[in-house]
């Protein structure tokens, strides 16, 4: 592997090796990693990395990534943000790549608080690239900042950037892609999962046409921009199952997205807390003796309660047992 420092040759090398980090990165390092590279073509002493939702008060953030800044500076923006007239002419186009000179751009006398907190943390002179879905104004956008008043954006720079920004975010998407098959690989093998990315507020980035199958059978009004709002709920509790009547879902919480895996409803989802606990020790080869021992209870109810697991689970045998066991995983 070539040493990811040495600066691209030409945009195709840069381009190749942003798929290349997108295929071998985790996810906490990619967008760093991304961002590196393009300094090396683009200079900029800052960025600001997220997805959000265009309104009138401002920019409603759904995804963040901050790049050499602090959340400081994002929480000084927030009261600040229904000034900001230069993303308002960014945020309501589908393609844009626009450059922006603070004193310049916010020059009067109704925007000095958001001129002050420009200078405050050194966004003299901004790159915006953004990609935005006019109906839903939800938007997927990089910023970048410098922080010399003078090295002002130039129009060269800014169609470099306008290339860029497409196999930026391509590549993005299919770093979580990847992500997510390794959280999946394994049951992959088991059962056909079905899978998605989605953020906070339930935005889908991506789902494949399993779990699409799979959402419908259970809300047949499911739009797939969106996660259905009981799905949500168990989400933002914390809760890391959501089992329907005919579908089952797996959360993971991993770098502000929700992952998530679906499958059919299937015999073992009959099973409560008990008899779960009885059976993987079934599984495991334990009599039911040893069951209850561990379990503290008499050999006579371990034994009335595997009966009842074998029924549940239509099976007469501990290898029939375990594959039952295994679609419910």
């Amino acid at each position: 592997m070539d040493d990811l420092r040495d600066p691209p040759v030409d945009f195709n090398t840069l381009l190749l090796r942003l798929y290349r980090l997108a295929q071998e990165l985790p996810i906490q390092y990619f967008q760093d990693a991304v961002l590196a590279q393009i300094k090396q073509v683009l200079p900029f002493d800052s960025s600001v990395w997220g997805t959000a939702t265009a309104t009138s008060r401002g920019i409603d953030i759904h995804t963040v990534h901050l790049h050499q800044t602090s959340r400081e500076m994002l929480l000084a923006y927030e009261p600040l943000k229904h000034l900001d007239s230069a993303a308002a002419t960014v945020f309501d186009k589908r393609h844009v790549t626009r450059v922006f000179h603070t004193d310049s751009w916010f020059d009067g006398p109704e925007t000095r608080a958001l001129r002050d907190f420009l200078h405050r943390f050194g966004h003299e002179n901004i790159f915006v690239a953004a990609d935005s879905n006019p109906r839903t104004r939800f938007v997927h956008w990089v910023s970048l900042f410098r922080a010399d008043k003078e090295a002002h954006c130039t129009e060269e720079e800014r169609l470099l950037l306008a290339q860029l920004t497409p196999h930026v975010m391509q590549a993005l998407a299919f770093n979580r892609v990847v992500h997510l098959g390794h959280l999946e690989a394994a049951d992959k093998a088991l059962s056909p999962h079905g899978c998605a990315i989605a953020d906070m507020r339930g935005v889908v980035y991506h789902s494949d046409p399993q779990f699409n199958a799979l959402v419908l059978a259970e809300w047949s009004d499911w739009t797939g921009q969106a996660l259905p709002a009981p799905l949500m709920e168990t989400a933002l509790l914390g809760v890391d199952r959501f089992m329907g009547r005919g579908v089952v879902l797996r959360v993971y919480v991993e770098h502000g997205l929700l992952f998530l895996k679906a499958r059919a409803r299937c015999l073992a989802d009959q099973l409560n807390v008990r008899e779960w606990t009885i059976a993987r020790r079934i599984a495991k080869g334990e009599s039911h003796k040893e069951i209850a021992q561990a379990l503290n209870r008499s050999p006579a109810t371990v034994r009335n309660q595997i009966q009842a697991i074998y029924e549940k689970l239509e099976v007469g045998s501990i290898a029939r047992l375990i594959e039952a066991l295994r679609w419910a995983e």
